[in-house]
């Protein structure tokens, strides 16, 4: 139904008949499972919203920060449009066709995005406004209007283009204009498992990579999780993000793992004064998924 719904567009219908004939099954079969075509077309919805939360539900609530959870939540979204197309299309583009079940059930997860958008209000600037419950619904409403046009225009695998656009529409009414524009032109995190760092053996303890010959301790593999949670970080942001208060320490860890070549500073010397802005090179992303599975996370 999915796949048919999407090669037909929003100009044609797709028939019971067709959805047979497409999934080789018989009609007996068919009504077994579905009383009509809508309820087929309503369980295509609830299988793609079910693809799409396996993603984006654990990227979320694995952040503290709101900011990060968006982030990681809306390229787990994207990363499902590219790798389901035609569920994708459903969900962002073909689902407004539907009847009047569809459009309830849509409704209800545009509730739930709205929601995840709304906690944003607890983490503005203080003294700045909280915008109320309906920016967020206004928030949810322009994204899809982005995705479903880019959706429309072509194939889904260029959507992660729009990733700091996005993000720079749903942060400016809770963060303000200055965060809006910085994340615009940040990269997007790479798609990775979550979890709480396991006890170190002592802050001085680490493991060595024979491929890169880098002892990575405790400290070391906070910082390279927080510049793969937050490419383009500034050393503060890092240091936030990794736990670490003292400033002068986070500058010696970056040094170091900069010098071995597992992160870069794509924001050095663009302009005087400008922060640093830091990613993952490809050694470093391979380490930290070495440790990453070393330590069972």
């Amino acid at each position: 139904m999915a796949e048919m719904t999407a090669e037909r567009g929003a100009g044609g219908s797709v028939s019971v008949a067709e959805v047979i004939a497409r999934a080789g099954v018989s009609s007996a079969a068919f009504h077994e499972a579905f009383a009509d075509r809508e309820a087929c077309l309503l369980a295509a919805f609830e299988l793609g919203v079910e693809r799409a939360r396996r993603g984006m539900v654990p990227a979320y609530d694995a952040e503290t920060r709101w900011l990060d959870a968006i982030k990681l939540a809306l390229v787990a979204f994207l990363c499902f449009l590219e790798e389901e197309p035609a569920l994708g299309r459903l969900l962002v583009v073909y689902s407004m066709s539907g009847g009047e079940r569809l459009l309830r059930r849509r409704a209800s997860v545009f509730a739930e995005l709205a929601a995840m958008v709304d906690r944003g209000a607890l983490e503005g600037s203080p003294g700045r406004p909280q915008p109320p419950r309906v920016i967020a619904e206004g928030v949810v409403g322009a994204v899809q209007a982005v995705l479903q046009n880019r959706l429309l225009a072509g194939p889904p695998d260029g959507v992660m283009e729009l990733f700091g656009s996005l993000v720079s529409i749903i942060v400016m009414p809770y963060l303000g204009v200055g965060v809006a524009r910085r994340e615009l032109v940040r990269p997007a995190p790479r798609p990775r498992a979550h979890a709480a760092f396991a006890p170190p053996q002592g802050e001085s303890a680490g493991r060595l990579d024979p491929g890169l010959g880098v002892r990575l301790t405790y400290r070391s593999s906070r910082v390279l999780d927080a510049i793969a949670r937050y490419p383009g970080a500034s050393n503060r942001e890092v240091a936030d993000r990794a736990g670490i208060v003292d400033q002068g320490q986070v500058s010696k860890l970056l040094a170091r793992l900069h010098a071995r070549g597992l992160i870069a500073n794509i924001g050095a010397g663009k302009s005087r004064g400008a922060p640093n802005s830091w990613r993952l090179t490809e050694p470093g992303e391979r380490l930290l998924a070495l440790d990453a599975s070393r330590s069972g996370r």
